[in-house]
């Protein structure tokens, strides 16, 4: 009896073995599935400005769902955020800057984003306010222009273009140019503030006022670059260095869903639709 008792306790045992291995077979299949839905995340989360990133963005969404993903669109405001985001991964990557930019912003905070796709460029455009004329522009007049580093490079390089000012020798836009870097200021004030406050800051700037606008913060504030007193030249060497990026962290660069968004945004539609919307004021690269 003592003998069958064993052997009943022992085939107990194997028959409880037998039944934990099922569940940690299961366990298994589980994580097993875990892992295809997390590589099969078809979700892709891109930060970007309002005007015309993100309706830009908009357009690409019908391709992408075409090939399995959904977009994911993230508005910001400001310069600084959508980068903040993208490196400690909360975005799989932005849509707002151009590599100068970018390049300072990795130096400045130590961060590793790179450019995956040049898509488009944003003439820079001189406006006023109450005057329609750089020759008519008074002595002393005020010229607001954004203060981060490589826009207020653009400003600068744009102001000396149009023989406002002069900035001293041996500056360029590889190097980066400050208000320190003026020569000649012509005898007029210029303030360089945050970049999406320039278009308000003119608004109530003393009549006879100008200043240098982004292009994308131009459109937001309902200026169009056929009205600027002056803008940069889109077929200089201007387009390339200030063409604005899809930006990523690095390694990322091919990954599937990166691939897969600049795919959707390199097309004849997309194209049209920026000509169409943005009458100059935003040029497709691509």
């Amino acid at each position: 009896m003592k003998k069958l008792a064993s052997l009943s306790l022992a085939a107990a045992l194997v028959i409880s073995t037998l039944s934990l291995a099922g569940c940690g077979s299961s366990t298994t299949g589980t994580k097993a599935a875990g892992e295809t839905s997390a590589s099969a995340d078809k979700t892709i989360t891109v930060g970007a400005s309002s005007t015309p990133h993100a309706e830009i963005l908009e357009q690409a969404k019908a391709a992408l769902a075409a090939e399995g993903y959904t977009l994911k669109i993230v508005v910001y405001d400001d310069y600084v955020l959508p980068n903040k985001a993208l490196a400690d991964g909360e975005l799989d990557a932005n849509y707002f800057q151009h590599t100068p930019y970018l390049n300072s912003y990795n130096e400045s905070n130590g961060t590793d984003l790179v450019a995956a796709a040049s898509i488009h460029y944003e003439p820079f455009g001189i406006y006023g306010n109450g005057i329609t004329d750089l020759t008519k522009i008074a002595a002393g007049a005020t010229i607001i222009i954004p203060a981060d580093d490589s826009n207020e490079t653009r400003a600068l390089l744009l102001l000396q273009q149009e023989g406002l000012i002069k900035l001293a020798d041996g500056t360029s836009a590889a190097t980066g140019v400050t208000t320190l870097d003026i020569a000649d200021d012509g005898g007029y004030k210029i303030v360089d503030v945050q970049a999406d406050t320039v278009a308000a800051q003119l608004k109530n700037s003393d009549a006879g006022s100008i200043a240098v606008i982004n292009g994308n913060y131009a459109l937001a504030a309902g200026l169009k670059i056929a009205d600027a007193l002056a803008q940069e030249d889109a077929s200089g060497d201007a387009a390339t260095t200030y063409a604005n990026i899809i930006a990523v962290k690095k390694g990322d660069e091919s990954s599937d869903k990166i691939k897969a968004l600049i795919a959707a945004l390199e097309t004849d539609d997309i194209k049209n639709y920026i000509a169409k919307t943005y009458s100059g004021a935003v040029v497709a690269i691509f």
